[in-house]
């Protein structure tokens, strides 16, 4: 049997997604910003996936960006705020331990150009405190950024709670919430959001493709200069059959939402009944208060890149965290972030599931996981020893 259950890193394209972008490249082929029929056209295609986008998160259509993915979104929002803050003599971050790195290194970035940053603790279940966010405002902080759902782990934030005090507070709250859109409901105004980052390859959409949503109340700068494209903000024609596979995608997801995240829930939760039954296993992260599809488990004695080499000849694809971070031999920073010690770290498993996946899949996973953990602890003389 094969199963996929790597969702987190990448979804596999929805037929929705697949029909909208046949029909751009068919029919609406043309530039947007060209004053003929065609081009008009594709402007108007254009403009309805803004449409779908806004509307799906409550936002309005000239606050959506459409980017090249998470990653840019993510720079941009936090490139924005700098600014602002910058030319406020407000040079004072505030994120968390275990965001995804294209928000990390970004913030290293402005380090070193005299912002200082402060990284919230996570705690053991993952969560964020918003009494600690609040104490760790300051009248020159410029910035709170914090993930919607972590991507290694899948604990969701308090979202709202935490954008509430930001609002209260004047600074600017950004979310990246890559992993989480399409999965969970959001609302950008009644959870206070100034900015958000999506990419439409998390949810059945096309890889290459996401959008920055930034409220009207902030000024945002050019992120790319050049043409016109994107209200002047981010030069460059737009992948109008991309974005309309975003936007068909995100519709679907959303809308199927309920029924998707109760069948997704329940397989997950027999994954975590079973997985907790191995000897020395670890659940990473609250137990529910996490996305429907991610299972995060370390277990004591393995080193992950065996396990994952195993799984996959068994014909299981997992991995051991973030696919950004796949060609590093570091333990994950978010499994750090969380207290566990390095070598526990080490034998990290993530298993992301969707809807295409089915019960018969997870009980292969169930069955197939044990033998091949018990197989690699008797190989490892290390294991053999303190056990």
């Amino acid at each position: 049997m094969k199963v996929y259950a790597d969702n987190a890193a990448t979804t596999a394209i929805s037929q929705a997604a697949r029909d909208a972008m046949l029909s751009c490249m068919e029919n609406e082929y043309g530039n947007p910003s060209s004053v003929h029929s065609t081009g008009r056209q594709a402007a108007k295609t254009l403009e309805a996936a803004r449409d779908t986008i806004a509307r799906l998160i409550n936002a309005e259509p000239r606050e959506i960006y459409f980017t090249s993915g998470g990653t840019e979104a993510d720079n941009w929002a936090i490139s924005i705020a700098a600014e602002i803050g910058a030319k406020n003599n407000k040079r004072h971050i505030i994120s968390t331990a275990f965001e995804h790195h294209a928000v990390l290194h970004m913030l290293d970035r402005l380090k070193k150009q005299g912002f200082e940053i402060t990284l919230l603790p996570v705690h053991s279940d993952g969560i964020v405190r918003p009494d600690e966010l609040a104490d760790a405002i300051r009248p020159d902080t410029a910035l709170v950024t914090v993930m919607y759902a972590n991507n290694e782990i899948g604990t969701l934030q308090p979202i709202a709670e935490l954008g509430a005090i930001c609002r209260e507070r004047g600074v600017i709250f950004h979310t990246d919430a890559v992993q989480a859109a399409g999965h969970v409901a959001i609302d950008v105004e009644s959870q206070f959001i100034d900015m958000l980052s999506l990419s439409a390859h998390k949810f059945h959409g096309p890889k290459g493709t996401g959008a920055l949503y930034c409220h009207k109340g902030v000024k945002i700068s050019a992120f790319i200069e050049g043409g016109a494209q994107e209200r002047g903000k981010r030069a460059g024609t737009e992948n109008v059959p991309a974005i309309a596979g975003m936007a068909a995608a995100f519709e679907e997801s959303c809308r199927g939402m309920s029924k998707n995240n109760t069948k997704v829930t329940g397989m997950r939760d027999n994954l975590i009944a079973a997985l907790s039954a191995i000897e020395y296993s670890i659940l990473n992260g609250h137990a529910t208060n996490r996305l429907p599809g991610i299972v995060n488990f370390c277990f004591e004695g393995i080193e992950g890149e065996a396990l994952l080499l195993t799984l996959d000849t068994a014909g299981i694809c997992a991995s051991s965290g973030s696919a950004c971070a796949s060609g590093s031999l570091d333990p994950s920073h978010v499994l750090l972030a969380l207290g566990l010690p390095h070598e526990i770290a080490h034998g990290s498993l993530r298993l992301s599931l969707s809807e295409y996946n089915t019960p018969d899949e997870i009980e292969y996973i169930i069955k197939t996981l044990p033998p091949i953990i018990e197989k690699l602890r008797g190989m490892s003389p290390a294991w053999k020893h303190t056990k």
